[in-house]
């Protein structure tokens, strides 16, 4: 119902060099299958677009001190690190690279896009600095949707929406679709009418690819202003 980890590190390595205008980009990743798997997609993409890598390094999701890798990088003159992994490593990590110098774009995936991050990581994160992503996000006339949605699901649980509560609702709703236009609800009859299904939801349309993956994926772009996340834009 998402973009998965593929388009998300993807979008972002074009996003680093199309719009950040990145010119040096060192990547550093956890080794976990997330983290690793997201940076190698963020690399691929920045390749694909014309960037520069100037280091890879690796650490672990339970490290804390990164002073060797973040200083075999400084030598290189990143203007952009991109870290594959969670906020737990990311925010004493932008805590060392400005006690080391590196004045440099920081850019991660929905890992780190928490608000959690910016506590962890203090007064070392300069307004602007960070970058990320998290899977979904709506634009244009599915602005009003999604409005409408919040708002009566506030209504009924007196509670506001959690992140991924509109694509559970939509995934149930398509699913109920593909039900009706197969006239059963034998999965061997519904599932084939789910696959080809195109449903108007409330977080956009709903199609799939021939994998399952949700066509055009929406991911939202965040920056951190006052130690606050603040959306800059939806990318696809």
């Amino acid at each position: 119902m998402v973009a998965h980890d593929g388009q998300l590190g993807g979008n972002l390595g074009k996003f680093a060099v199309k719009e950040v205008k990145a010119k040096s980009i060192a990547i550093i990743d956890d080794k976990t299958a997330y983290g690793e798997g997201v940076a190698n997609e963020f690399q691929k993409a920045v390749k694909a677009a014309g960037g520069k890598i100037v280091g890879r390094e690796y650490t672990t999701d339970k490290a804390t001190d990164f002073n060797a890798v973040l200083t075999k990088l400084k030598g290189a003159k990143p203007d952009l690190v991109f870290f594959g992994g969670m906020d737990a490593v990311a925010g004493p990590m932008l805590r060392q690279m400005k006690q080391l110098g590196i004045n440099a774009k920081f850019m991660g995936g929905d890992g780190i896009c928490t608000a959690e991050l910016a506590k962890l990581a203090g007064d070392a994160m300069a307004d602007g600095q960070v970058v990320c992503a998290e899977a979904g996000g709506v634009e244009g006339p599915h602005a009003k949707a999604m409005d409408e949605f919040k708002a009566k699901f506030k209504a009924k649980f007196n509670m506001d929406v959690q992140i991924y509560a509109p694509y559970v609702y939509d995934a149930t709703m398509a699913m109920v679709a593909a039900m009706q236009k197969a006239n059963s609800t034998d999965p061997k009859k519904y599932l084939p009418a789910l696959a080809s299904i195109k449903h108007e939801g409330v977080t956009g349309t709903i199609a799939f690819d021939p994998k399952g993956d949700i066509k055009n994926g929406a991911l939202t772009l965040y920056t951190y202003k006052g130690g606050k996340r603040d959306m800059l834009r939806v990318v696809r």
